[in-house]
C-alpha cells in the first residue's frame, strides 16, 4: 500500500508512511534476554495491570498483561497517543511452537538511511533514527506477559496528529466496508464514496483510514468477487455474448507472453445500425482510462434523430500508430470491409498515420475543429492583441466562402498581427485541407465538424463505468448503458410515429418533410 506523506522533523525530511512486520525467521538472540525482577515477600514478580479502556501511561517495566494481543494493543495505543509508529522487530518460540518473547520498536528503529540507496527506490524508505524506544514482552511460567526492558526516549519529533497516517494504526471497520462494497456495486466512484464517509463522521481526522486504504479495499473485494485474470474473465464473457447472439463480433489481441493487449468487440445491433447510419464517424480516446491502462476508443455515429450511436468499441494499450492501425483494421473487418465516408478525429499523428494506412483515399479525414480552437488561449492569450487574433481567424474560418477567400484571408491575419513567423500557425495552414470548413465542402460530414458526438458518448457511460472499473465489470456496465441508449432510441422512433409538428408554412414541400423525416430532423428543417 502507498500512503500519504507528511513532514516531521524538518523542511527536508519527509517520511513515507509504512510499516514492517519481521516473521518469525528474524534475527534474534536464541537464549532471549537477560533481566532480573524485584523479589517481594512471596517470592513473587510484582505486575501492574493495564486497563485497554483508559487513557494508557507511559510503560513500565514489570507491567502485565494477559495475552500478546494485550501487549501489542497496548503499545499502539501509546505509540498514536504519543505520536510515533510501532513495528515488530524480533520474537522468540519455544519448543512447542508458542511465543515467549517479542520486542515492539519505534518505527524510526534502524540504520540511518543512505542517500544513495535511497534514490535508487521507486518508493522511498522510511527514515531510520536508530530509535532506541521500544518495549521487551515476556511470558512468564503462569502465562502471563509481562515487559521485561522498557525504552521511553525518542531520539527525534514526535506528532499525535499524523499518527493516523501510520499503517499500523489504519483500520476499516466491518460496517464500512460492507458500504464501500455495497456503493462500489452501485457504481458509486470510490472518491465519492469515501467523501461521504468523510462528511458523515465529520472530517477527515475521525477516520481510521485514508481514500487510499478504501480504493485498495474496493480493488481486493472486486477480485474476490470476479476472480483473479481480468483478461480470461472478459474473454468468457465475449464467448457467452457470441452464443447467445450470432452477430457480436470481439477480438482480442495478446501479446508474445499471451497477456491482453488490446480488445475489439461491437454487438449484433451497432453492426445493422452501421449498414444506415456509418456514412461520418467520430473517433476519440481522451476520455477514460481503465485501471489497467487501457483507454476506452468508441466509434461513434448519428442515427435518423440525431442522437448519438455506438458503432462498436475497443479497449487499446496504447495509442501509437501500429495498434490504431490493429484497431481500425479489426473494426473494418467487422462491419464487412465498408469504409465510411468521412472520420472526424483530434489532431493525433498516430491516428493520422493510421487512418492513411487502414482507410486509404476511400475515406475523408477531418481533424475536430473545436479542439483546434481551444488551444487559441495557450498559443496566443500573452499577446496584446489576442482578441484581434481570435476575431480574424473566425473570419477566416466562418466567412471564407472558397478557398481563395481563405487564403486572402489567412495571409491578411499573418501581416495585420506578424505572424508570418508563427510555428502553430505555419503548422495549421500546412494541414489545412484537415480542419478548415471551407476545404470540406465537398464531403458529406451528418452536421458534424467535432468529435463531439464521442465526447457525448463518453459523458453518457459516465455514470457507468469510472477509471477503476474493471475489465469485467466495464463490459457488464458498457452493456447497461447500450440498453438504456436502445431504449431513448425506441422512445424517438414512438415519438415520430405518434406525434406530428406541425408545419409553418402552406408548402407541400414541407409536408414532404413532415411525412418523411423524424421530428428531430424535421425540426432542423423547420429552422
Amino acid at each position: 500500500m502507498e500512503f500519504s506523506s507528511s513532514r516531521l522533523e524538518n523542511e527536508d525530511e519527509v517520511e513515507y508512511l509504512c510499516t514492517h512486520i519481521p516473521n518469525d525467521n528474524d534475527s534474534i538472540d536464541e537464549d532471549g534476554p537477560e533481566f532480573e525482577l524485584d523479589d517481594k515477600e512471596d517470592n513473587e514478580p510484582q505486575y501492574k495491570m493495564i486497563d485497554l479502556n483508559d487513557k494508557v501511561e507511559e510503560p513500565k517495566e514489570l507491567m502485565m498483561f494477559d495475552s500478546l494481543e494485550e501487549v501489542e494493543e497496548y503499545y499502539r495505543k501509546y505509540g498514536q497517543q504519543v505520536g510515533f509508529g510501532v513495528v515488530k522487530r524480533t520474537g522468540k518460540k519455544g519448543k512447542d511452537g508458542s511465543r515467549r518473547y517479542i520486542t515492539l520498536a519505534c518505527i524510526r528503529q534502524g540504520k540511518p538511511n543512505k542517500g544513495k540507496d535511497d534514490c535508487t527506490k521507486a518508493v522511498p524508505k522510511i527514515i531510520r533514527k536508530q530509535c532506541k524506544a521500544r518495549i521487551c514482552a515476556t511470558l512468564s511460567a503462569d502465562g502471563k506477559w509481562f515487559l521485561s526492558n522498557v525504552v521511553v526516549e525518542h531520539n527525534h519529533c514526535l506528532s499525535p496528529e499524523k499518527t493516523r497516517f501510520f499503517r499500523c494504526y489504519k483500520n476499516i471497520d466491518a460496517a464500512v466496508k460492507r458500504r464501500l462494497e455495497l456503493n462500489d456495486r452501485a457504481g458509486i466512484r470510490t472518491n465519492k464514496n469515501f467523501n461521504s464517509l468523510v462528511v458523515e463522521k465529520g472530517g477527515y481526522e475521525q477516520l481510521t483510514f485514508g481514500e487510499k486504504d478504501c480504493r485498495n479495499y474496493i480493488e481486493k473485494a472486486r477480485e474476490l468477487r470476479l476472480g483473479k485474470g481480468g483478461a480470461q474473465a472478459l474473454r468468457d464473457y465475449f464467448s457467452r455474448m457470441q452464443k447467445q447472439n450470432d452477430g457480436f463480433y470481439y477480438v482480442m489481441d495478446v501479446d508474445d507472453d499471451c497477456r491482453l493487449r488490446n480488445v475489439f468487440w461491437a454487438d449484433a445491433r451497432s453492426r445493422a445500425a452501421y449498414e444506415f447510419f456509418g456514412d461520418v464517424i467520430t473517433f476519440d480516446t481522451t476520455y477514460l482510462t481503465n485501471r489497467y491502462d487501457m483507454p476506452f476508443a468508441p466509434f461513434v455515429g448519428v442515427n435518423h434523430h440525431g442522437q448519438s450511436i455506438l458503432l462498436g468499441a475497443g479497449l487499446i494499450s496504447n495509442e501509437n500508430t501500429e495498434t490504431f492501425v490493429w484497431l481500425f483494421s479489426t473494426w473494418l473487418e467487422c462491419m464487412n470491409g465498408k469504409a465510411p465516408s468521412a472520420i472526424i478525429t483530434d489532431q493525433d499523428r498516430a491516428m493520422k498515420n493510421a487512418i492513411a494506412i487502414v482507410f486509404a483515399e476511400k475515406t475523408r479525414h477531418r481533424y475536430c475543429l473545436w479542439h483546434i480552437m481551444r488551444k487559441l488561449p495557450e498559443k496566443f492569450a500573452a499577446h496584446a492583441q489576442f482578441n484581434g487574433i481570435k476575431s480574424a481567424l473566425n473570419v477566416c474560418l466562418y466567412d471564407s466562402q472558397s478557398c481563395d477567400e481563405f487564403e486572402e484571408n489567412w495571409k491578411n491575419l499573418l501581416e495585420t498581427y506578424e505572424l508570418q513567423d508563427n510555428a502553430w500557425l505555419n503548422g495549421l495552414y500546412n494541414e489545412r485541407t484537415f480542419w478548415v470548413p471551407t476545404y470540406m465542402k465537398d464531403t458529406f460530414w451528418a452536421g458534424m465538424n467535432t468529435t463531439q458526438r464521442s465526447e457525448s458518448m463518453n459523458a453518457f457511460f459516465d455514470g457507468y463505468v469510472h477509471s477503476q472499473t474493471t475489465l469485467k465489470e466495464f463490459v457488464d456496465q458498457f452493456d447497461n448503458a447500450l440498453r438504456k441508449m436502445v431504449e431513448k432510441e425506441k422512445k424517438a422512433d414512438f415519438d415520430s410515429w405518434n406525434r406530428m409538428i406541425p408545419c409553418l408554412t402552406p408548402y407541400p414541400l414541407e409536408e414532404k418533410f413532415q411525412d418523411v423525416y423524424t421530428n428531430a430532423k424535421f425540426k432542423e428543417v423547420q429552422g
